[in-house]
């Protein structure tokens, strides 16, 4: 997860790596129980005397293997797949299942850090982070950052210490 340490830069180390919060992952699971609830119930109520009941079947399994990779797997990929790391130079974000997209914003470039939480959001402890940098995309919304408070925190500390040259943070 996160940065391999080849794509570090010299002097440059991992701070905090995380993925999207868990949360991202209640609808892909409920979606994956129903499935497998409807299509057993589907597959026990064909009757055995039916003359296609083997197509039937077969056509149950299918639609429910189908399913389950559109509402349940590929929804678990993307959570998998995406991850953010916070470097002392650098917060950098990757995403992607066949292909993969990096995002960096250089901690010099950040003007300003801040976070939304909604009651469940707080409930959960996580939420929405805004980074506003000093580039083309202006402010950035990142959604469901785990224990957002510390991750804004630590952000807003490093680009405190990169403003001020203290560019390892220590």
């Amino acid at each position: 997860m996160g940065l391999p340490d080849h794509h570090l830069t010299e002097g440059e180390r991992v701070v905090h790596s995380f993925h999207p919060h868990w949360k991202r992952l209640v609808v892909p699971f409920l979606a994956l129980l129903l499935v497998v609830v409807a299509s057993s119930a589907a597959i026990y109520f064909i009757p055995g005397d039916f003359e296609w009941a083997w197509l039937a079947r077969i056509t149950v399994a299918v639609v429910a293997v189908v399913a389950l990779t559109l509402f349940s797997f590929v929804p678990y990929l993307r959570w998998k797949t995406t991850s953010y790391t916070l470097t002392t130079h650098r917060f950098n974000i990757s995403t992607g299942i066949l292909n993969k997209s990096d995002d960096d914003i250089p901690l010099t470039k950040v003007n300003s850090v801040s976070s939304d939480q909604t009651l469940m959001e707080r409930l959960f402890g996580c939420g929405t982070l805004k980074v506003e940098s000093a580039s083309d995309r202006g402010e950035i919304l990142y959604r469901d950052i785990p224990k957002i408070q510390t991750v804004r925190t630590e952000l807003f500390r490093l680009v405190e210490d990169a403003s001020d040259g203290d560019i390892d943070g220590k």
